[in-house]
């Protein structure tokens, strides 16, 4: 049987059609807008989503035996807030994960309503990307559209929910919305009263690997298939690449480098984070949870110094004069905090800057410190589950930035953990895939889908050594944004 694997990310929709054996058969992306109509605001348009999806679809199904669909199911970008009427129509455009417009919403939460009681409700506290301060954006300076609002839904839901009419989410996916109570598993009434909505305004809750519904009739004409396609809940985007790269069960990690960065670390039970909640305590894609940092920029910070400040998409080139001698020993730093900082800072008014400089500076000494700076960020994320205990010793790494030998290295050794790089590195649309799998009977449960499909091509360990010159670094590292902290605000 076949299986589609759909993740509707931030720039581009990417489509990936395995077989039973969890061979990857086909991949196609489609791109879409991205719109920003104020600094730091960050827009898409829902139908967008769904036009490039069906139109994946079809383009990843060209040449194969389409009876042999079976499901289809999703890794998303999460905490987007979509927000449809009586009649289904979309209100407004999704306002996304990334967009920073919610810091009045994020403090009113965090300060008014109190980060104790926010972590009693949801496990969690407000962070500007959330789902909840944008709903509280929405009812101040948009009435209107929030009288209209009779369903609230995250950005892979809204595409389930025009393939299947199933109004459904998923535990992992429905973790950032700060509307969740992530211990029992239910939606917050409390949380829901903050905000002025009801319960019965949010989607049935299901597992990842649940199935949800059908491909609708006319749909499954449309693209092909049979109308007995199972669609499946799916998971936030990344629950879903935790899935692709085997990262379930007690105290697997995973280290993302893709736009944003992302440390996920998997638990078979729930974990209190006891007031250090500037982390994320999610549920997983697996039925059980995960505790995750996420900083705003990571490889993004690449692509930034690299094509519009150095003016070149030679990447490898900027990075070859970095020999093994200058790590750990470079005396400039960088703060990787282009769009404000997520994990653990909650800082959305935190600037990205190099500081350290002086004449013998080199144009290799400040791509290296960019290089390092994100590393040093999820390090700090790190800290946090070591923090509770949880020891990490190793983890999978994916994401563009994780093609780099050298980044790798750096990270590895910042963060003093075996890097093991997976065969696939499809991350969320190779964890939709496994998901349909899975809720279709291929595999009794994710874990099983896990240990049959994933296989790790290449180990990487840490040197003593440089670890030990990167801990001095590290220390460094950690005094330069509290230093710059009060300066940030008089930035804006």
């Amino acid at each position: 049987m076949l299986y589609i694997g759909i993740d509707l990310g931030t720039s581009a929709v990417k489509l990936l059609l395995m077989n039973s054996e969890g061979e990857i058969v086909k991949i196609v992306s489609k791109e879409y807008g991205l719109s920003f109509p104020h600094p730091g605001w960050s827009e898409q348009d829902p139908e967008d989503w769904y036009t490039q999806s069906i139109a994946g679809v079809k383009d990843l199904l060209e040449g194969q035996d389409k009876d042999q669909v079976a499901g289809i199911s999703f890794g998303g970008q999460m905490h987007g807030l979509v927000m449809l009427d009586r009649d289904d129509q979309v209100i407004r455009p999704a306002i996304l994960w990334n967009d920073g417009r919610t810091t009045e919403e994020t403090d009113y939460l965090n300060h008014v309503i109190g980060r104790e009681k926010l972590e009693q409700y949801t496990s969690n506290i407000a962070f500007a990307g959330f789902t909840a301060p944008k709903i509280l954006w929405v009812k101040k300076h948009e009435p209107e559209n929030f009288s209209r609002c009779v369903k609230i839904m995250l950005p892979k839901d809204y595409l389930a929910y025009r393939l299947t009419g199933v109004f459904s989410t998923d535990y992992s996916d429905a973790s950032g919305m700060l509307l969740l109570d992530v211990a029992h598993k239910c939606w917050s009434e409390e949380m829901c009263g903050i905000c002025g909505i009801t319960v019965d305004m949010l989607p049935k809750l299901y597992e990842s690997y649940e199935k949800t519904g059908f491909v609708k009739h006319e749909i499954a004409e449309e693209l092909g298939i049979s109308d007995s396609v199972v669609v499946a809940a799916g998971a936030g985007d990344n629950a879903a690449s935790a899935v692709g790269t085997g990262t379930v069960g007690e105290g697997k990690c995973n280290i993302s480098l893709g736009t944003s960065g992302t440390l996920f670390i998997s638990a078979d039970h729930y974990v209190s984070m006891r007031g250090q909640n500037a982390v994320h305590d999610f549920a997983h894609a697996d039925g059980n949870f995960h505790l995750m940092g996420c900083m705003l920029s990571a490889a993004s910070c690449n692509k930034w110094w690299t094509e519009e400040i150095l003016h070149t998409k030679d990447y490898p080139a900027e990075q070859k004069d970095i020999t093994d001698d200058m790590l750990g020993e470079n005396h400039v730093f960088y703060l990787p905090y282009l769009m404000g900082e997520r994990s653990p800072l909650n800082d959305p008014l935190a600037r990205s800057t190099f500081i350290g400089m002086t004449m013998d500076t080199t144009r290799a000494d400040m791509t290296q410190a960019m290089l390092e700076g994100v590393a040093f960020g999820l390090r700090d994320s790190l800290e946090i589950a070591r923090k509770l205990g949880i020891s990490v010793t190793k983890s999978t790494i994916v994401g563009g930035g994780s093609r780099s030998p050298l980044w790798r290295k750096i990270v590895g050794n910042v963060c003093n953990l075996t890097l093991e790089i997976p065969e696939s590195v499809e991350g969320p649309s190779m964890g939709g895939a496994m998901l349909a799998a899975v809720a279709c009977g291929e595999y009794p449960d994710v874990k099983t889908a896990c240990e049959k499909i994933i296989r790790i091509t290449k180990t990487e360990e840490p040197d003593p050594e440089l670890v030990a010159k990167y801990e001095k670094k590290y220390q460094e590292f950690r005094r330069i944004y509290p230093a710059l902290k009060e300066v940030f605000p008089k930035l804006q």
